[in-house]
């Protein structure tokens, strides 16, 4: 019986995969049509077999989010659609409110709070 489930379960992912798969191809190539072969971002120029090098960038990061305009696309080397997601990543990681913010913990002491009547007191 755990045999049955894992080829179901194995048909299944395959079924999935290639969905998502034949999905990536359709506003791929649609994006290929629609924009000029260059990076959004560094502006490096591609043709020929290193087209492939171009990735569809998502610009609300939602991979369902496929309008037929492309106004959601940008077309991004890898290196640059690697950083635009590593950028995002870090954003919602350092989110406010966050407790791994990079600044810590907000201080509430205010060191200099009575420096005007201390510097008035000695006069």
């Amino acid at each position: 019986m755990s045999t049955e489930k894992s080829a179901a379960t194995q048909k299944t992912d395959r079924i999935l995969a290639e969905a998502q798969r034949s999905r990536e191809e359709g506003y791929r190539e649609k994006a290929l049509k629609m924009y000029p072969w260059v990076c959004g971002r560094c502006a490096r120029e591609f043709s020929g077999k290193r087209v492939s090098e171009l990735t569809v960038h998502h610009r609300d990061h939602n991979h369902d989010n496929n309008p037929q305009d492309g106004s959601n696309w940008e077309l991004l080397c890898l290196y640059c659609h690697d950083n635009e997601h590593s950028r995002y990543t870090d954003q919602q990681y350092f989110a406010e409110g966050s407790t791994a913010s990079p600044q810590g913990p907000k201080s509430t002491h205010k060191a200099f709070a009575d420096l005007a009547a201390l510097l008035k007191s000695k006069e």
